[in-house]
């Protein structure tokens, strides 16, 4: 129930990350983390939970996501902290299977209803939690502080990425993306399902684009020069010209 603790905690996860593409080792970024207090956490109790949960998104993003030392090159190309916290998200949601399931979850509903789906009351939360099981059968099962606290957590994630306007909202709106998270979400469909998938653009979906939206997105990413469009059986395709996210360097930079 790491989501409790932090969210996606933009600032920190940045300089976690570029403690790692300057040092490239996790046991060295742990200890500077913890002994020169990155985090500006009073504790160093405090400070190691962070680190755990930062520093496992990091550790088990694979192919699909940027590698760690391309990050801080990433973040440095988005516009706005809401640009970042778009693509800190993926990590996320690639480490944390109850929030994906959840994402998930609403995906569905905003390919039902639309916007009206995103409806991000406690009670709504609770009721797909209740659904949830774990690999080994094992359900959702926590005190209500907790789960309250979870949702707490979720919306914060989902105010950091535009989908919720204010502390007091809980009726989600369609986010606007920057250039830079688009690429990283294109990439990411890309790289989870090959040559097909604009037709259910995984990466699009979970920062809830519906699909009125997905063909300026696609003329959006096919405009920038690292993409490359083609057209067969008047369908467009849409593919990295090289690596997937060749475009940006490994970051080599003090911390």
């Amino acid at each position: 129930m790491v989501l409790t603790k932090c969210g996606l905690l933009v600032d920190r996860a940045e300089t976690l990350a570029r403690l790692y593409a300057h040092h490239r080792d996790w046991t060295v970024v742990e200890e500077k983390w913890i002994e020169e207090r990155f985090d500006e956490r009073s504790t160093r109790g405090s400070s190691k939970g962070i680190y755990r949960a930062l520093s496992s998104r990091f550790k088990t993003a694979g192919s699909k996501l940027p590698s760690i030392v391309q990050l801080p090159s990433i973040l440095d190309q988005c516009e706005t902290v809401r640009d970042k916290a778009q693509v800190l998200y993926f990590y996320l949601l690639e480490d944390d299977p109850l929030v994906k399931y959840t994402v998930h979850r609403y995906v569905d509903r905003l390919q039902e209803s639309g916007v009206d789906g995103l409806g991000f009351e406690q009670e709504t939360l609770e009721r797909l939690l209740s659904e949830f099981h774990y690999e080994d059968g094992s359900e959702f099962d926590y005190a209500e502080s907790t789960t309250r606290r979870w949702g707490e957590g979720l919306r914060s994630v989902l105010r950091d990425i535009g989908v919720l306007d204010t502390q007091q909202t809980l009726q989600g709106q369609i986010p606007n993306l920057g250039s830079t998270p688009l690429l990283v979400a294109s990439g990411y469909s890309w790289e989870s399902q090959g040559d097909d998938w604009l037709s259910q653009p995984t990466g699009w979906l979970y920062l809830f684009q519906s699909d009125q939206y997905w063909d300026s997105l696609a003329e959006r990413v096919s405009d920038d020069p690292n993409w490359e469009a083609s057209g067969i059986h008047g369908e467009l395709r849409l593919q990295p010209v090289d690596d997937t996210y060749g475009w940006a360097e490994p970051w080599e930079g003090e911390v």
